[in-house]
């Protein structure tokens, strides 16, 4: 993930905060925003040619030295692009980066109706480890809910082991 590909990256982000069940955000922030909080090693763009399909990126939980091997992901799929395997080639993408560079944890946080990306982290190996209920007030189409998060962790078999 380049800086050219700032626009469809957020383009892309934004489709998915309009769709209601991807994060809490209400607006795609602008790019130094959003490209300050990930790590800049551990992100990736699907392409077509010259059309994005999707991105994936990693974002450190913790500056505290201790968890520099924990990690959260984020990653986001064009609506048109949906079920052809672009998420699934994303995160694994991501998870191969993240293990040659050490980390050794990462977590997802995901709406409980987001049923498509619960099913993609479980078969890449993410283990549900709890919910957080009420987690956050979501003001989405017109009203305000609170929403629970489904926790998944992916821990490493290769990195962060002994």
């Amino acid at each position: 993930m380049l800086p050219e590909h700032a626009p469809d990256v957020l383009a892309i982000y934004q489709h998915g905060i309009d769709g209601g069940n991807a994060t809490f955000e209400d607006a795609a922030p602008d790019w130094p925003v959003f490209s300050a909080g990930k790590l800049p090693d551990h992100r990736f763009v699907a392409l077509d040619g010259a059309e994005m399909l999707g991105w994936v990126a990693l974002a450190p939980t913790s500056g505290r030295a201790v968890f520099q091997g924990v990690v959260e992901n984020s990653v986001y799929v064009h609506p048109k692009a949906c079920g052809r395997g672009v998420g699934r080639a994303l995160l694994e993408a991501v998870i191969d980066s993240s293990e040659r560079a050490g980390i050794w944890s990462i977590l997802a946080g995901i709406f409980p109706e987001n049923a498509a990306s619960l099913r993609l982290h479980e078969r890449l190996g993410f283990r549900h480890v709890g919910v957080r209920e009420r987690m956050g007030r979501h003001d989405f189409g017109g009203r305000s809910v609170w929403r629970d998060v489904v926790y998944l962790e992916r821990r490493s078999t290769v990195a962060g082991v002994g």
